[in-house]
């Protein structure tokens, strides 16, 4: 058995190397992502395992089963970047991670939340400054707030548990009901309601078809004036032009986002100084003491990479050798 993993970084490298010998199967290790001209060092292996935010597009998908390699492993969780056509064509198994480390997302999340309302980034300016002085930046208490949750699978029940420690109101919607959420009664039953109740509203989401953008001027025109907004999900989920016309308006008093929707090229990138990033909209958000922004590291723990390693490299030898896989996606 023959596994090629493909865009492994430094920090990801002792893990995969610690299974390999673990487990005496023959991993090679390709610092590039898998593209249309890498997928040719693919040949003669039984399997590939792979991290990218860019599309797993059709070309790419025809060049690797060309190779003949169909048992795709995925170290993450989204699968929306995958053409499902070229997948069904060619026969390809696919695997991805769900559950890395729910806790590392939803603890940073409310990290931040808690850095916005206790107005960190605005004191951490003004002492750089030599000011020392309390006002005007008084403080909010996550206590006294009403956190609306969108999407209530393994990431977003996590958080859950940690905006109530914090004694914190939780609603919550998603088409699929948790059942034990359900007997807790925390469900609203439209994305209106949540809107119009919560204080604070931390996305959960995949991406999909269905609710591209779906904060837009319409949706932030029903929440409560003052809102905060957590995005720790897609980018996909915010129009980024109308959540800065929200922030303009004070619709929206803050937001953390750990994604953008044109992060690809951009995030785990080094421009050399803030004035080199290519991206005006993403820089005006940056530069507001309201808003946070971080370059999709939300999952970036020791923890959370370890298990998004191992994990797929146990799914792409199950796939090899069985055919089958305990988390194979359908589609």
């Amino acid at each position: 058995m023959k596994i090629i993993a493909y865009g492994i970084r430094e920090d990801e490298r002792p893990y995969l190397e610690e299974w390999a010998q673990d487990q005496g199967i023959e991993v090679r290790v390709v610092r590039e992502l898998l593209d249309e001209q890498t997928a040719d060092l693919a040949k003669g292996y039984d399997g590939a395992v792979v991290y990218q935010q860019k599309p797993y597009s059709g070309a790419i998908l025809d060049r690797l089963a060309a190779n003949g390699v169909t048992n795709l492993s995925l170290r993450n969780v989204g699968v929306d970047n995958v053409d499902a056509d070229a997948v069904k064509r060619h026969g390809f198994k696919v695997t991805n991670v769900p559950a890395y480390s729910p806790a590392a997302i939803a603890e940073f999340t409310v990290t931040r939340l808690m850095q916005l309302l206790r107005r960190t980034p605005t004191f951490d300016r003004k002492q750089a400054l030599g000011d020392l002085r309390w006002a005007p930046d008084i403080a909010d208490e996550l206590n006294t707030m009403t956190v609306g949750i969108v999407a209530t699978g393994r990431i977003g029940r996590a958080a859950m548990k940690i905006y109530q420690g914090f004694g914190a109101k939780v609603i919550a919607y998603d088409v699929y009901h948790n059942p034990e959420l359900e007997k807790q009664g925390i469900y609203v039953d439209t994305l209106d309601d949540l809107y119009a109740q919560a204080d604070v509203i931390s996305l959960h989401a995949p991406a999909t078809k269905d609710n591209e953008k779906m904060l837009n001027d319409a949706a932030f025109a029903k929440m409560k004036p003052g809102v905060w907004i957590l995005n720790p999900a897609r980018g996909a989920l915010i129009d980024t032009d109308a959540l800065i016309r929200a922030l303009d308006s004070g619709q929206v008093a803050g937001a953390a986002l750990d994604v953008y929707e044109d992060e690809v090229g951009i995030f785990n990138t080094d421009f050399g100084s803030f004035a080199s990033i290519p991206d005006e909209r993403l820089k005006n958000l940056m530069e507001r003491d309201n808003v946070l922004v971080s370059p999709h590291i939300a999952f970036y723990t020791r923890t959370a990479v370890k298990n998004m390693v191992q994990y797929a490299l146990n799914n792409n030898r199950d796939l090899i050798a069985t055919g089958h896989a305990e988390n194979e996606v359908q589609f």
